[in-house]
């Protein structure tokens, strides 16, 4: 297929530069598996679920990844981390005016000192040179990287509401967003339904905004993300599946590591820790999931080609053009869509 297909102009207005004032206070797009629509609020989530139902929720939590600096000729830099190796090792991508050479010192936030070690590809393996870990650094000095459309500074309020309310495993660069939706009372809500709640743990690299830059999606290289995926939360997709449960990934994150799980596995869910490079496109055939929360993906992006894997890519479009028209808001900070998998495709 080629990329174009999956391209859509967005009026800029569209592209939420704050999140809604309460979690839950923000639309919800429910596309059922007639095709058919349904415009209404994220608080009226719990009645599209039944008892018995299982929600699986990605609990990683954003890394304060972005930190400034300078190179030793004096040139500035801005480091943003995608991985944490270990407690004094990191990958990062580095934006300077010339990139820094192998085995040259970086001083970020006036502080720090750094060493470049090597260089794969994009990103650089970098060293913290001091006994302070990597984590106490970040903690310390870093500032929490908002998506590139977002068109401001972070500040503190972004630090809480640019995680969700269960993140709790460190690692990511950029927030599984369909999760942010979510409040300790609309949690409650769905317990009491009678709804099972699963976690999961996937990094989001910084990836994720990438948009696809070759002409025909196969020829796409997909990020690598880390992921884990305990044996409670296997035991609580299984006996949903056993009871006639559907299983509702909160985020295409949650939906990427299930999936991922399934296809290195025969098909099964096996707990335990996994990297994957996964790209869904139209015609794959999923193997674990039977809905999706999502919020608005870019044009031209991974995630928007998985969520037409999901449920169509004409429906999709339509869907799109619909929220388009009725000023849903798009992105990290933007309105949700609820979607029943599409089994005719």
């Amino acid at each position: 297929m080629k990329t174009e297909d999956f391209d859509f102009d967005l009026p800029k207005d569209l592209i939420a530069q704050f999140p809604a004032k309460e979690r839950t206070s923000s639309r919800l797009l429910y596309l059922n598996n007639l095709q058919e629509w349904q415009d209404t609020w994220f608080v009226d989530l719990p009645s599209y679920l039944k008892p018995g139902d299982a929600m699986v929720f990605n609990d990683t939590q954003v890394l304060k990844a972005r930190l400034f600096g300078k190179k030793e000729s004096g040139g500035q830099v801005e480091v943003m981390i995608e991985r944490i190796l270990d407690h004094h090792h990191v990958l990062a991508s580095i934006r300077a005016s010339h990139a820094p050479k192998v085995n040259s010192k970086l001083i970020l936030k006036d502080v720090i000192p750094v060493t470049v070690v090597d260089r794969g590809g994009e990103f650089y393996r970098l060293y913290f040179d001091d006994t302070r870990s990597v984590d106490d650094w970040l903690n310390c000095y870093g500032q929490l990287p908002l998506p590139p459309y977002i068109t401001r500074e972070s500040t503190e309020f972004d630090e809480s509401r640019y995680q969700t309310v269960y993140a709790r495993n460190p690692g990511a660069v950029a927030a599984p967003t369909a999760g942010l939706h979510f409040d300790a009372g609309i949690m409650t809500r769905l317990r009491n339904l009678g709804v099972s709640i699963a976690y999961l743990t996937l990094h989001v690299g910084a990836g994720t905004y990438q948009p696809v830059r070759v002409n025909q999606i196969e020829d796409h290289v997909m990020h690598s993300e880390m992921f884990h995926i305990p044996q409670a939360t296997v035991d609580v997709i299984q006996q949903a599946k056993e009871n006639g449960g559907r299983i509702l990934a909160v985020g295409t994150t949650s939906l990427r590591a299930l999936e991922a799980c399934a296809m290195q596995h025969d098909g099964r869910l096996v707990a335990g820790h996994g990297d994957t490079n996964m790209f869904i496109t139209p015609g794959y055939r999923f193997r674990i999931v039977e809905r999706l929360l999502t919020n608005f993906h870019l044009p031209r992006s991974t995630l928007l080609m998985l969520v037409a894997a999901f449920a169509g890519i004409d429906v999709i479009k339509r869907s799109y053009q619909h929220a388009i028209d009725q000023r849903y808001q798009f992105f990290s900070y933007g309105d949700a869509m609820l979607i029943e998998r599409n089994h005719e495709i």
